[in-house]
């Protein structure tokens, strides 16, 4: 990769055509930042990753062939100081979590404007992460859902342990908890006691209070 201050080399990868002439106009108006080639499919990206060496490439997800998801992976053993930016029209959770998993730097949509284009271009060639902003709330929700699932998983709660612990964030009594997951109010009570065991207290309040310090609810 090129160093701090140099021209930024990209590759762009979509297998539209007047994608890629529009990518390309639009980031001549930026003079740290040149493109260097383009290919419209998996098999000419790896190709041209490998001739021109690229500082960026930027990555669509659907294309003819392995899709952008699936050769990241391969980009990075082949060009491992380049960085990879998928560039996609999917505001898509699985996307999103697909690509990141596989070593993209960043996932930016193409609703971005051209400034938050360049800017993108800019952070994943110096090392740091890229996220489109309406993206960011999903990956930070990601993260605390798996915080909640391990932590419920390490004191042995289940869904519908985790499910009465918000039903009594809520003040619902036995009766309550067993009408709304079908239980009887003898089930409820005796469930409710099990909560409290695991969490290691006394009552209701210091069973919520506790989860909420623990980050399940």
């Amino acid at each position: 990769m090129s160093g701090e201050g140099a021209i930024i080399r990209v590759l762009i990868v979509d297998d539209h055509p007047v994608v890629r002439q529009g990518l390309q106009s639009l980031l001549s108006n930026f003079p740290d930042i040149t493109v260097v080639g383009d290919a419209d499919c998996s098999r000419d990206c790896l190709e041209q990753a490998a001739h021109l060496q690229p500082d960026v490439v930027l990555l669509d997800i659907r294309m003819p062939g392995a899709s952008g998801i699936e050769i990241i992976g391969q980009l990075r053993r082949q060009n491992p100081t380049t960085a990879i930016l998928i560039l996609t029209a999917y505001e898509n959770d699985e996307y999103l979590a697909q690509a990141l998993h596989a070593g993209a730097h960043g996932y930016l949509l193409k609703s971005a404007s051209h400034e938050n284009l360049a800017e993108a271009i800019r952070d994943a060639r110096g090392g740091r992460r890229v996220l489109s902003p309406s993206l960011v709330d999903r990956v930070l929700r990601q993260f605390e859902d798996l915080g909640t699932d391990r932590e419920a998983s390490m004191l042995g709660l289940s869904e519908s342990e985790l499910e009465i612990l918000r039903l009594l964030s809520q003040g619902a009594t036995n009766k309550e908890i067993g009408d709304v997951l079908s239980y009887s109010e003898a089930t409820a009570k005796r469930k409710v006691g099990e909560i409290l065991s695991k969490l290691g207290v006394q009552n209701r309040a210091q069973a919520v209070a506790e989860a909420i310090k623990r980050g399940l609810m």
